[in-house]
């Protein structure tokens, strides 16, 4: 055996033990007679003691695979660079000066035999938990990123997700069941990856982007409760909580309400949440329709941890017309800081720079304080006066040092999207987005369709299996746009954890759902006719909910990206730069393909 023990596990009660550890040399430190060598595994780190009492004058150089008798352990201590890959053989002893910061920190091994099993290049960055390396650098050379403890806590807390996650759904009678990664590509939605296939040419397979239809089948087949921890693809632009394959906690269940659902997975939260977390969850999590998560914070996904709920203030400044922003404004609405009028003009400009922003598009920014004596301070006095003033103060239950911000627009869905970044701006800058406290609820109640300019019809807010509400199903003759869908999301902290919805299993009601949609027969038949199929041979009532893992995980080790919960991430870009990868094929490759490539010139 290369060890007995691992680099994390001796303690004060092995001492006198004689022990051999193997792992990677995180740091060496000579002190007179003496050279400490901290060596590090998957488990932690363990101080290595080379005494000068035991060491030869004429120790030198161990290279790989060569052992040191006891007389040469210091020399050969001394010629140790970072991230060696060595074997120490030694007597575990009571350290004089303890490190509290390390479990192993009351003991260290007094070492008598020493091997190097192979020799490292010194590392393009330090791998400790505050490394010097940048992003690129560090996904560059993943392998001995994930060698540091932050990343590989991580890791590790990802496999504890999935055991419980395991653990509770196999108790409810859940089954695993895997589904295929090469499937038919479905256009609507987000972009497909697609897959050339050599035995059929001029044909292409896609990686899914849900196992969504393959799920319903399932339940058709009489699976009744199913789940999958399984990777999913999207070609689409990435931000911090996307990357182009990620994974999802995926379930279906038949013969089942939308209450039954979420009850479930409400219930699995709250497991996660006891068993990772050590965090118990009371009651029941709150609902909130999407009309009012847009309504009251301009988001579908709303960071409930903290207040300032919009105000609606259109009503306020129509009393006294005037000033022309306000007076033509379709929509105007605020929030409320609490304590916050002490912000300086400077600060004010910089928040007014904020809303200003490309990304954000917002005009400008109003503001008022509301002053010790309860007087009003505005940056639109010179059109409203204090009555006007006192008003919006009420309105928005304003106190003695509150600051109000005022946004305004032609588009109210736009506007409030607007307000949605100044709100959890200020958030942030007051302390109010605490990772270690999670608010979690559903929103309920999406819209059925969206409008999509780019293709001039109605799409399906999230896929065209979703059931419409049983007493909307009427409008969906005459005013479709109107229909509230049997969907739901769960949110924490302003992140959109899970969501599924209640399926169609009714093939007149999913008939009717494809021509609202704009699909011809043959078109409906051509991409999901199995399922159709599938539908007349007896569909038991049936939805479910799928959860991201990666976004879950990051939430749990309070990341600000989900890159770092993942072994292999991509960047930005969707690359893999360790891989390099996507890259160009070979000509014979394409060639065994029937792919031309015609890149336009540049």
């Amino acid at each position: 055996m290369y060890r007995t023990k691992t680099c994390g596990e001796l303690r004060l009660a092995n001492v006198g033990e004689t022990v051999t550890l193997a792992g990677w040399v995180q740091r060496t430190r000579k002190m007179g007679g003496m050279t400490f060598v901290d060596m590090r595994d998957r488990y932690g780190i363990t101080q290595v003691v080379f005494e000068a009492p035991h060491c030869s004058p004429a120790a030198g150089e161990l290279s790989g695979n060569e052992t040191s008798p006891t007389g040469g352990l210091q020399g050969a201590a001394n010629a140790l660079g970072r991230e060696y890959v060595i074997q120490v053989t030694g007597t575990v002893s009571e350290r004089s000066n303890k490190n509290k910061n390390l479990p192993t920190g009351d003991i260290e091994i007094i070492a008598t035999e020493l091997k190097v099993l192979n020799a490292s290049v010194t590392p393009p960055f330090t791998i400790e938990d505050q490394s010097d390396g940048g992003d690129d650098l560090r996904m560059k050379y993943r392998y001995l990123d994930l060698r540091r403890t932050p990343v590989r806590r991580n890791l590790e807390l990802r496999h504890r997700m999935t055991m419980e996650v395991r653990r509770y759904l196999d108790s409810l009678g859940f089954l695993e069941i895997e589904t295929p990664m090469l499937i038919g590509s479905t256009p609507e939605g987000a972009r497909d990856f697609v897959v050339p296939s050599r035995m059929n040419p001029g044909q292409f397979y896609a990686l899914p982007q849900s196992p969504q239809t393959l799920k319903q089948l399932l339940m058709v087949s009489g699976m009744d409760r199913y789940f999958q921890i399984v990777k999913c693809f999207r070609d689409e632009d990435l931000r911090a909580d996307r990357q182009p394959e990620f994974t999802q906690i995926d379930c279906e269940m038949s013969f089942v309400t939308q209450e039954d659902i979420l009850q479930t997975f409400e219930g699995m939260a709250k497991h996660l949440f006891r068993e990772l977390r050590g965090i118990e969850l009371e009651g029941a999590f709150p609902r909130m329709t999407w009309a009012d998560a847009m309504k009251y914070y301009g988001s579908d996904k709303p960071d409930t941890r903290f207040g300032m709920r919009f105000v609606e203030l259109k009503d306020v400044f129509a009393q006294a017309p005037g000033f022309s922003v306000f007076d033509e404004a379709k929509y105007i609405g605020g929030i409320c800081a609490t304590g916050q009028a002490v912000y300086t003009r400077k600060q004010l400009d910089q928040l007014t720079d904020f809303v200003k922003r490309p990304q954000i598009g917002a005009k400008g920014l109003v503001y008022a304080r509301v002053q010790e004596d309860g007087s009003v301070k505005s940056s639109v006095d010179k059109f409203y006066g204090p009555e006007v003033l006192n008003v919006l103060k009420e309105k928005m239950n304003a106190q003695p040092g509150d600051l109000i911000l005022i946004l305004c627009g032609d588009d109210a869905m736009k506007t409030r999207k607007q307000l949605c970044e100044l709100r959890l701006e200020m958030g942030a800058r007051m302390g109010l987005r605490d990772k270690n406290q999670f608010s979690l609820l559903w929103v309920i109640d999406f819209p059925m369709f969206e409008w999509s300019e780019e293709e001039g019809r109605l799409m399906a807010t999230h896929h065209p299996f979703t059931h419409p509400k049983d007493e909307d199903i009427p409008l969906l003759d005459t005013d479709p746009a109107a229909v509230r869908a049997d969907a739901y999301d769960m949110v924490c902290n302003g992140v959109e954890v899970g969501g599924g919805s209640i399926r169609i299993h009714d093939p007149e009601l999913q008939d009717k759902m494809f021509r609202i949609l704009g699909f011809t027969e043959e078109r409906a038949q051509e991409q999901f006719g199995f399922l159709m199929n599938a539908f007349k041979y007896g569909a038991p009532p049936h939805g479910g909910l799928a959860y991201g893992l990666d976004r879950w995980v990051s939430l749990f080790a309070g990341l600000d990206s989900i890159r770092d919960c993942i072994a292999f991430p991509k960047n930005n870009s969707g690359r893999d730069v360790m891989l390099d990868a996507p890259a160009r094929l070979e000509q014979k490759q394409l060639d065994e393909l029937y792919l031309k490539i015609d890149l336009p010139q540049e």
